[in-house]
């Protein structure tokens, strides 16, 4: 039994130590460790803190974002239609100024053949009138024999010797 004894006592000696140093070490660090504990509580709550406002500026900006993109869909949308309006007006412009561009021409052209026509009827004209002057002529000259030239000469003579004689009596 005494090595039993021995053994509880050593054991109880053992723990009277540990409770010793322990509660000696725990009185040293109480206040150390408090204002650690402290401390880091005061650190843990400005991180949460610190987390928590950077949360709310994140989704803050994410927000914004979100507006900005939603803006951004609806200004596209509007360039879009600015643009489609544009590309119309655009086509309507060209096929007005194409439209006016072929009465331009067609309106060129008719002058063009008009003035044509009438220098060829002109030409025409003038070809006709010294083609029948050499008909008559060449009918003329295949007509007329020395006798009857002859006759025709004394018959003008005959005229101008009348008029010159009604004129010399006045």
């Amino acid at each position: 039994m005494s090595g039993h004894v021995s053994a509880t006592m050593d054991f109880l000696g053992k723990l009277v130590n540990f409770l010793i140093l322990f509660g000696g070490l725990a009185f040293v660090l109480r206040k150390p460790l408090k204002a650690l504990l402290a401390k880091r509580t005061v650190d843990v709550g400005e991180t949460i803190s610190q987390a928590e406002t950077g949360r709310a500026e994140a989704e803050a900006r994410a927000g914004e974002s979100r507006a900005k993109a939603a803006g951004l869909e609806d200004e596209i949308r509007g360039l879009k239609a600015e643009a489609e309006a544009e590309g119309r007006r655009e086509t309507e412009r060209i096929s007005r100024a194409a439209r006016e561009e072929a009465e331009r021409l067609k309106k060129l052209t008719r002058q063009e053949l008009e003035e044509q026509v009438r220098r060829s009827v002109g030409e025409l004209k003038a070809y006709a009138t010294a083609r029948a002057t050499d008909l008559a002529r060449d009918r003329i000259r295949k007509r007329l024999t020395p006798e009857i030239q002859a006759a025709l000469i004394d018959k003008s003579i005959d005229r101008l010797t009348h008029i010159h004689e009604k004129s010399g009596s006045r």
